[in-house]
């Protein structure tokens, strides 16, 4: 039911994007999604194929499909076309223009942005039809992606995450028996180089617009450019196609050692570590492995990022460093994670010299609370002090320098505020919406919990109906207590 009036396969005429039972839609598409799962768990590819069509002209699968487009964060962005769909009536037309028959997928606006190593890195952007097209073909390509995909990668998945593949990374390597040895693995350029061939013969969707996409081309400076390899990393779809891409992946290293060598993988999208017992068999046995795998589809190691590390000197991976000390592993911020968020800090500071303090404040939270968060996972209580201390070193220099000839007293009270053992909270106070004055103060780091994340199931997928309890289970736990849902400590510092 789109409404209690309204069943899902009522007349397009009659539909309101304001009425639509979208809890509903949902479930429509949902069950179509379990069906082609269980066909390809059974390898029943005629019946994957027959269902993905059927999924794809259902109206509750274009519905959705327009709605995630309209939701995420790249909503705003206009193809090369200019058009971005406002209002819900823009929407409902968009849902219902979209059909196999006669769709071309337009050419891909071409735009750079800044990688942290001073490169560019060249981003595709689809028009908002072409992203509509490829969200509803994803619907019905992402459960066959799951039940396909490596065991371990823990990227661009549903209810995966990095903190997933961290926690695999220390269960791997934190026992006296674990290997001793990481190949740490880059991809050079994956979305860019990803064989078209390759996509085409074995991703097991609509050949006919997989092409399209494929061959849409773009448009950088008013000039057209072919796309004769790579997935466009605007799209909506590439992710899934990258991950399709290195599915086998994990198997490949195991089997190209004994078992004895301890061989584990560790993926997340286009970075990947694999462990081993020594460096002759990552070396001579293991590389050599993974790297026909990635030949076969385009690919290759970045020479530069592809390195050989004992777990004593440690590596970094997905913005944490894993290091064993005295034959403990720790998991910490990486060193380059601190730098670069000291740097953000010490921008906004320098770049706001005149802002009202609760603007600054603002301006500086979200960045903080989304940065100890990410960390809350690991070994993290110093550098969270470390954060605050130097943040606090900042604010005193823009403190000075906004006021120059003011006393230490008359600063103090004037930004700063007591509360329980702490002395100097940057604070300020603001109205809140009955008009009552509440302080607003700076977030600090060290006050976020450290808390040992409990990893996913490697088999687990919300496609397969026999992890529906427990993924219900994982959902409760983290509604009763977001934070401490474990009710496991991490590793103490």
């Amino acid at each position: 039911m789109m409404t209690a009036a309204m069943p899902v396969g009522a007349s397009s005429a009659a539909l309101s994007w304001d009425a639509i039972d979208w809890q509903a839609v949902a479930m429509q598409v949902r069950r179509l999604q379990l069906r082609i799962a269980k066909a390809t768990r059974e390898q029943r590819w005629g019946k994957v194929k027959a269902l993905q069509w059927l999924l794809t002209h259902s109206l509750a699968a274009k519905l959705l499909a327009v709605k995630r487009i309209g939701q995420n964060r790249g909503r705003n962005t206009a193809g090369i076309d200019g058009v971005t769909w406002k209002t819900p009536q823009q929407k409902l037309q968009a849902a219902l223009a979209l059909r196999r028959r006669g769709y071309q997928a337009q050419p891909l606006r071409r735009i750079y942005i800044p990688k942290k190593n001073g490169k560019q890195r060249p981003l595709s952007i689809p028009t908002m039809s072409d992203r509509a097209m490829q969200a509803l073909y994803l619907l019905a390509l992402e459960p066959v992606a799951e039940m396909t995909g490596n065991r371990n990668a823990y990227g661009f998945r549903p209810k995966r995450s990095t903190a997933d593949a961290i926690s695999q990374c220390f269960n791997a390597l934190a026992r006296k028996q674990s290997p001793q040895w990481i190949l740490e693995g880059d991809i050079k350029a994956c979305f860019d180089q990803i064989s078209h061939d390759w996509l085409k013969a074995n991703i097991p969707m609509d050949k006919t617009i997989l092409e399209k996409w494929l061959d849409a081309g773009y448009v950088e400076e008013r000039e057209m450019f072919p796309t004769l390899a790579g997935t466009p990393q605007g799209g909506i779809a590439s992710p899934t196609l990258a991950n399709m891409t290195l599915a086998g992946l994990e198997q490949v290293a195991i089997k190209a050692a004994p078992r004895h060598h301890k061989i584990n993988v560790v993926i997340y999208a286009d970075d990947f570590v694999i462990t081993g017992s020594s460096k002759e068999v990552l070396e001579m046995q293991v590389k050599p492995a993974v790297e026909a795998f990635l030949l076969e589809r385009g690919l290759t190691l970045s020479p530069e990022k592809t390195q050989i590390t004992h777990i004593s000197e440690g590596f970094d991976f997905l913005g944490f460093n894993i290091r064993k000390y005295q034959g403990k592993l720790l998991t910490k911020p990486a060193k380059q994670s601190i730098q670069s968020l000291l740097a953000d800090i010490r921008a906004i500071i320098k770049t706001n010299p005149t802002v009202k303090t609760e603007h600054l404040i603002r301006l500086l939270n979200p960045k903080l609370r989304g940065w100890a968060n990410y960390y809350r996972h690991g070994v993290a209580k110093k550098s969270f002090s470390r954060i605050d201390h130097q943040l606090f070193l900042m604010l005193i220099a823009w403190i000075n320098r906004r006021h120059p000839n003011k006393s230490a007293r008359w600063k103090r009270n004037r930004y700063f505020r007591r509360q329980g053992l702490q002395n100097w909270l940057f604070s300020t106070r603001i109205q809140d919406k009955q008009g009552a004055s509440i302080p607003l103060d700076l977030f600090s780091a060290a006050s976020v919990a450290i808390v040992r994340h409990i990893k996913i199931k490697a088999d687990a997928s919300p496609y397969d109906p026999a992890y529906d309890d427990y993924f219900a289970q994982r959902k409760a736990s983290r509604r009763v207590n977001p934070f401490m849902w474990s009710g496991m400590v991490a590793q103490a510092e």
